[in-house]
Parts: C-alpha cells; sequence; structure tokens
C-alpha cells in the first residue's frame, strides 16, 4: 500500500525537494518505495517570505501577509517518509520547523498541508537580512550560487552558519 494509504501526510516543498533540485532524489526514493506520492503544484493561500540563507539555501518564513503567495509541490508522505524529511531538515536541531499552512490546488481546492519553516529563533533576522523581500518560487535563478551540504564548512553547524549570515553585510 503506498503513502496515500499509509497515514497520509501532506507536505508542501518549496526548495530544494521540489523536483529538479538536489534533495529531490529523496522524494525520489521514498516514491520507488512507495513511501510518497506527488498531488501536484499548489500555491500557498497566504502570502509568505521564501528567502535565500547562507549558500543559497531556502528557507520559508512563518510570517504570514509578508512575502508573496509561493508555489511549490505538494506531496502525501507515509510517517517513514516523514522522519526522512525531518531529518534532512534538521527539525530537532533547530534548523526547520514543520508547521501547517493552507495551500490552493490547481483546481482552486483549498487544503492543509505541512510545511518546513526557517525556524522560529532566526526566522525575522533572516527576513531583515533579505531586505524583506522575498520570491514566489524558488527557481533556478534562484538557487544559482546554491552549495550542497557536504560541500559547505564542516568545522561550523548549520545555525552557526545562519547566525553568520544573518550578522554579515548584504553584497550582491
Amino acid at each position: 500500500m503506498g503513502a496515500a494509504g499509509r497515514n497520509q501526510i501532506l507536505i508542501f516543498t518549496y526548495g530544494t525537494l521540489k523536483h529538479g533540485f538536489s534533495n529531490h532524489p529523496l522524494i525520489q526514493d521514498m516514491i520507488r518505495t512507495n513511501d510518497a506520492v506527488f498531488i501536484g503544484i499548489v500555491r500557498t493561500v497566504d502570502c509568505y517570505p521564501l528567502v535565500c540563507g547562507p549558500y543559497r539555501v531556502p528557507f520559508l518564513l512563518n510570517l504570514p501577509g509578508s512575502g508573496n503567495r509561493v508555489s511549490g509541490e505538494l506531496y502525501a508522505v507515509s510517517t517513514d517518509a516523514l522522519h526522512r524529511m525531518d531529518e534532512l531538515e534538521g527539525t530537532g536541531c533547530g534548523h526547520y520547523e514543520r508547521l501547517l499552512l493552507e495551500v490552493r490546488m490547481e483546481n482552486g481546492q483549498i487544503i492543509q498541508a505541512q510545511a518546513y519553516y526557517a525556524h522560529r529563533s532566526y526566522a525575522p533576522e533572516l527576513w531583515k537580512r533579505n531586505g524583506e523581500k522575498g520570491f514566489c518560487s524558488y527557481s533556478e535563478k534562484e538557487a544559482k550560487g546554491y552549495v550542497k551540504r557536504k560541500d559547505r564548512p564542516q568545522h561550523l553547524t548549520f545555525l552557526e552558519q545562519i547566525r553568520i549570515f544573518v550578522s554579515s553585510e548584504i553584497s550582491d
């Protein structure tokens, strides 16, 4: 039985887990093992900031009403798949937190899903660091310069890298 029948959890992906991006092989593996099913392309009902942090890593910020309606992909995943996604997103160590939001399907139907937001401990600073400007979609343009986890400095934790990024001057 596939993910749609096993403890289905709807997950909105907006960044590197989307088709064509660096972490999508995880989703592909979950689809192969019947732990995930692609539902469709969706857009958030409310506006949220979608920004890049250090190494062009995308972050959705839980600041509803700011930013834009964000487009992404919706998947139904099993609880096993959800644990794998939580591990990738670092929910246990304060990188991201998984929270609810509403998305609009292409047919206009509004449904509730979960998404990985930048952790609340640094999200407001990340919004300020990005000049309180976000984008509607994490595309190839926004991903240009993305650095895979294995290629980032290993002597710093990701949270340390975020802290350095939010305290640095903007230089584009």
